[in-house]
């Protein structure tokens, strides 16, 4: 596991490499990567084209338009309008939000 128990891809190919090591299925370290950087591609096109995609059991990504709203210039105060922009939200599959929000 990488520092701060984040997992950056590499180890995240190498992870799928070694669970189906004992499989049928023989993965590579580049067929892992190539799989990853194709989910991504995917994912961008749906985003762009249908407005969301979604990754069974894990998240639904979603396309929502963001309406201009009243801000302050940091750096001399003034009132500024923030323009409107799309922007991509999460929603995280039930499953795991159980596991994550149960009682401590």
């Amino acid at each position: 596991m990488a520092k701060g128990g984040r997992i950056d891809k590499a180890e995240l190919c190498a992870h799928m490499v070694r669970h189906f090591a004992g499989s049928d299925v023989k993965l590579t370290r580049a067929d892992a990567r190539e799989f990853l950087d194709e989910m991504r591609r995917l994912c961008e096109s749906q985003l762009l084209e249908v407005g969301q995609f979604s990754v069974p059991g894990v998240a639904k990504l979603v396309v929502q338009e963001r309406r201009p709203r009243k801000g302050r210039s940091p750096v001399t105060g003034q009132p500024i309008v923030i323009p409107a922009r799309q922007v991509v939200r999460a929603r995280i599959a039930k499953r795991i939000r159980e596991v994550i929000e149960r009682p401590l």
